[in-house]
């Protein structure tokens, strides 16, 4: 081994000891306590037929719709935001807000319906958030929201429905 390859192979094992605790929480889940919901499992064809194709970019394929895009960024009447995926009850409407971004926004989901996991898809890390029953990619979480929580649930619109009280 020449000295060349012995510096860069130290410094890959250096760099891959500093950033391993952060792709380790990276693939953690995290549920704000012990999910026992039953998960539902489709292939990509069963879920190509129960979603539109806008739907499927984002529940599967986490993709991001365009802002100021979906009706429901402006909606406030009173109901349920349920995941167009597979209709679990995600936010209610009394914890809707009016962020100016375009996507709508929630400061806090209804508890255990969703899981968070840390992303690195824009080099610095955030928080995404899936429905916990079927992981359909919602949107991601930040921490300039209202009080109480003080976090906002940045949603793409296309991955909830609306039920109306």
């Amino acid at each position: 081994m020449n000295r060349r390859a012995f510096i860069r192979g130290s410094l890959l094992a250096v760099l891959a000891a500093a950033t391993w605790p952060l792709w380790k929480e990276a693939r953690a889940t995290h549920a704000g306590g012990k999910n026992t919901m039953e998960k539902i499992m489709r292939s990509d064809a069963e879920w190509r037929e129960i979603l539109t194709p806008e739907q499927f970019a984002v529940l599967r394929r986490e993709a991001t719709e365009r802002p100021f895009s979906s009706p429901l960024n402006k909606e406030y009447g009173k109901g349920v935001y349920v995941c167009a995926g597979c209709g679990l009850e995600l936010f209610s409407s009394e914890t809707k807000f009016d962020s100016g971004t375009g996507w709508p926004s929630f400061y806090a989901p209804i508890d255990g319906h969703t899981e968070t996991r840390r992303d690195f898809k824009l080099i610095l890390p955030r928080t995404e958030y899936h429905c916990a029953r079927c992981g359909g990619h919602q949107g991601h979480v930040f921490d300039d929201g209202p009080e109480p929580t003080g976090q906002r649930w940045c949603n793409n619109g296309v991955a909830l429905k609306f039920i109306p009280a």
